[in-house]
């Protein structure tokens, strides 16, 4: 594709524009400001991080074994009257001490094999939370991106309008002129006037787009909306892009495409997790004991116990009221409705694409067109003010080449930023967000 040159008298540094600019911000340096600031990243990557914690967390619980240590010391004072079978005459003791020590480290470890898939589905839910975080940075670089080249889209409009002030003023000089010199009459000059009047409205209008442009180019980034800065004056354009590719690229990049597949695969698994529980359960435990007793009534003064304690059972459920059955069930449900949730997104993914193609290769069209139609209507503005000056001309054919220049530079724009945005927003939908490719220059130069 040959490189496109757009002779829009532009200069980003505008006098007109009432803000101090202290430094320059290309699309890189915004888009590493809004990465390192953007709070709906820091959720995402902290949304990462809970699941990574999670996911350890259920590991401990289903494969490693519990342990519990227990110390225990008692005691106790009591009258005690005792009747012994081989002495019918009642003993009282009174103020009778016992003591107990006891200190026990008990062991338990259980293995279900459901735990296999349970795991199984965490690792999947860690991958969703990576997969959402990274779609949440791929809109904000998309997001970054457009409201940086509307803000250049809404400066190059700006500057149109500066020059076709100029023109304005021109006219309107000319127009006195010819007034006071007595070769026109005063409504030729009054109509100047108002033109003039409304023009610059139209650039008081947009030295207020410009100001929210920024504003909302400064929430993308995470930054101070008062912040103000220079940008570059060219949009650069990738190399024609294929259908084709695009289209199969997003089969297998697209973030939001993998979250559904994943989801699949956890509705598969929840399956299998519920079936898995049908079978044995295996429980394991140990423990060592020692304890000490004393007491002061009795035939046991004391009695120590020391030493270890093993074993271990199989269960399996025989019959839990069929809840397991209609849990199984619902899980089956909730797998078709993924099914169809996935092959819907499929759709939608492929339409999406497909529209947003159909804007691009359009602009593409129009671009050009828009160029040739710009070139025609400058040199026409520029015959019709030599005309005007030259007095063989009426204030209404000047006029309307004023307009009409006007109307072929902000469709020309229009026509650029409308490439522009359709190329983020196939990059985005393709997972081609970060990809460098060959760029062309459309140079904006005085």
């Amino acid at each position: 594709m040959k490189k496109l040159a757009i002779l829009l008298f532009l200069s980003i540094s505008f006098s007109g524009v009432h803000a101090q600019i202290q430094e320059s911000l290309d699309l890189e340096k915004a888009i590493q400001i809004g990465l390192e600031n953007n709070f709906q990243i820091k959720i995402a990557v902290e949304n990462v991080n809970l699941r990574e914690r999670e996911m350890q967390i259920g590991a401990g619980e289903l494969f490693m074994p519990r342990v519990d240590a227990t110390y225990l010391r008692s005691y106790s004072k009591e009258d005690v009257e005792q009747t012994f079978i081989n002495d019918p005459t009642p003993r009282q003791i009174d103020d009778a001490k016992s003591r107990n020590k006891n200190f026990t480290i008990v062991g338990i470890y259980g293995f279900r094999p459901e735990s296999v898939v349970t795991m199984r589905r965490l690792g999947q839910l860690t991958e969703i939370s990576e997969l959402d975080a990274k779609v949440t940075v791929e809109n904000t670089v998309a997001g970054i991106s457009t409201a940086y080249y509307r803000l250049i889209v809404e400066l190059q409009r700006y500057q149109v309008l500066k020059e076709t002030l100029a023109l304005s003023k021109a006219r309107l000089n000319i127009s006195q002129a010819q007034y006071e010199l007595g070769g026109a009459g005063k409504r030729d000059f009054l109509t100047a006037q108002v033109d003039y009047n409304s023009d610059s409205s139209l650039l008081i209008t947009q030295e207020q787009i410009i100001q929210n442009s920024r504003v909302n180019l400064n929430e993308l980034m995470a930054v101070n909306p008062k912040e103000e800065y220079m940008v570059k004056d060219t949009i650069l354009i990738a190399d024609v892009l294929r259908f084709e590719d695009l289209e199969e690229n997003a089969i297998l990049e697209n973030k939001q495409l993998l979250i559904n597949q994943r989801l699949k695969n956890v509705a598969f698994l929840q399956i299998r997790e519920l079936q898995a529980s049908r079978l044995p359960v295996l429980n394991l435990n140990g423990n060592y004991v020692n304890n000490t007793f004393n007491s002061d009534a009795g035939f046991l003064l004391q009695n120590q116990r020391e030493g270890f304690n093993y074993g271990g059972n199989i269960t399996i459920n025989l019959f839990s009221g069929l809840t397991l059955n209609r849990r199984i069930q619902n899980a089956k449900v909730q797998e078709r409705i993924q099914d169809y949730t996935l092959d819907q997104y499929e759709i939608q993914l492929k339409s999406d694409i497909q529209r947003a193609f159909n804007i691009y290769t359009k602009n593409l069209q129009l671009q050009k067109i828009e160029l040739a139609n710009y070139q025609v209507a400058k040199e026409n503005s520029e015959i019709a003010l030599e005309r005007f000056r030259l007095g063989i001309s009426s204030y209404l054919e000047f006029r309307d080449a004023q307009v009409n220049l006007l109307t072929a530079e902000n469709r020309l724009i229009s026509s650029i930023f409308n490439i522009k945005e359709q190329e983020i927003e196939l990059m985005r939908l393709s997972g081609r967000i970060f990809f460098q490719s060959s760029m062309e220059e459309l140079t904006l130069k005085p």
